[in-house]
């Protein structure tokens, strides 16, 4: 918040300048323009997992000049799958096609994070190329879940298998390397994805962690894989080019926790200890709002949507560094978060999908086009991905 003071005829005269989502924010060494952040997701584009020209067209569709992107989740390992043509960081050619899209992205004046990820039980045997799916568990996801196969089917995901702690210890260097592949490919850092009930979060949440060694049981035993590949990650890259997110109160794939505020404080006081411990700091925390589903946004009761809120706010409070929050928030809902100081940065998903233009739209108070959901995981590279028009253009559609 920025108090602007003068003196006339004697007496104090205070301006209070509220902070918003074009205000502009020193991220790290990254100077941003505004605080609109494109958020992590999934779209099914990279055929055969290989990053492509649909992909570099989509995110310089949506780069500006200082504004701060996250891509979505790319794969850390061939078995790191649990959907069809998702990008991968993991081989020399996909180092390779990601170059060209980061320099387009960098041409542009924006910045880009590459987000790690690791579906874990969320998979089928299918992706898996016969095999059972890695996690901190042998239990199957319960059956309300079921997820996309290539053909554009849906099926219930294949019985995993718990890691054994020399199999932890392979997947965290798997890590390592796959931030050390997109640094070599240009991005600016790399968000390590810990939430919404992919693996990492398989061992954060108690109601799938179940095991009884070192990284099951207490709160500090089931931090310990993310801790672990947060702190190799942080060592490979150095200061300010990490980033973590995690979602302590979402449900997503059976990731549920009695107590998420508490293993949100965990994960905080973790990563704050490993901050100090290394000399380093982390980019950001990026946190998911709880009104988030897979199904969409939910409008809770006002006393629920308070204590989530509250359970934010409880979060970056204590969190040393920049705080990212994101989940189906709106204009004014954004615009609230930042002013009242519950984020620092707020990242938009569906409203970015449908509006590449999503930063002047909403500095101009311009109408927004409506996404179509339908779109949201075919492999074509235009429909439902670069087609959307920038406004003005709507006529021409």
């Amino acid at each position: 918040m920025v108090v602007a003071s003068s003196l006339t005829m004697g007496v104090m005269s205070t301006n209070v300048v509220k902070e918003d989502l074009f205000s502009p924010y020193q991220l790290g060494k990254f100077k941003l323009t505004h605080r609109i952040v494109l958020a992590p997701m999934t779209r099914c584009r990279a055929i055969n997992e290989m990053p492509n020209e649909a992909l570099e067209k989509y995110y310089t569709q949506r780069s500006t000049p200082g504004g701060f992107l996250i891509t979505e989740g790319t794969l850390i390992s061939q078995a790191a799958a649990g959907f069809a043509h998702c990008p991968g960081i993991y081989t020399d050619e996909q180092v390779e096609a990601w170059k060209k899209i980061v320099d387009s992205v960098h041409a542009k004046g924006a910045i880009i994070f590459c987000q790690l990820w690791h579906v874990g039980r969320v998979s089928n045997q299918v992706y898996q190329h016969g095999g059972a799916p890695i996690s901190s568990t042998n239990k199957v996801l319960s059956d309300k879940w079921n997820i996309l196969m290539p053909d554009g089917s849906h099926e219930k995901c294949t019985p995993p298998r718990a890691l054994s702690v020399p199999g932890i210890l392979e997947v965290v260097q798997q890590y390592r390397q796959a931030a050390l592949n997109a640094i070599h490919a240009g991005f600016d850092g790399v968000e390590i994805h810990g939430a919404h009930g992919y693996l990492i979060d398989q061992f954060l949440k108690e109601a799938i962690n179940d095991r009884t060694d070192e990284y099951g049981g207490s709160l500090q035993n089931r931090i310990k894989f993310l801790m672990q590949v947060v702190q190799a990650v942080v060592e490979a890259l150095g200061d300010e080019k990490v980033a973590v997110r995690i979602s302590p109160a979402i449900d997503h794939f059976d990731a549920i926790d009695s107590n998420p505020l508490a293993l949100g404080l965990a994960v905080v006081d973790g990563l704050n200890k490993l901050q100090s411990n290394l000399g380093s700091k982390l980019a950001y925390l990026h946190v998911t709002q709880p009104r988030f589903t897979a199904r969409g946004v939910v409008d809770k009761p006002a006393k629920e949507a308070q204590a989530d809120a509250q359970l934010l706010r409880k979060l970056k409070d204590a969190f040393e560094g920049s705080f990212v929050s994101s989940g189906g928030y709106t204009k004014e809902l954004g615009m609230d978060a930042i002013a009242q100081g519950e984020a620092d940065l707020v990242a938009f998903g569906r409203l970015f999908i449908s509006n590449p233009d999503l930063v002047h739209r909403l500095k101009v108070n311009a109408p927004l086009n409506k996404y179509d959901r339908t779109t949201f995981y075919t492999h074509d590279p235009v429909l439902g991905y670069t087609d959307y028009p920038f406004l003005g253009e709507e006529i021409l559609h």
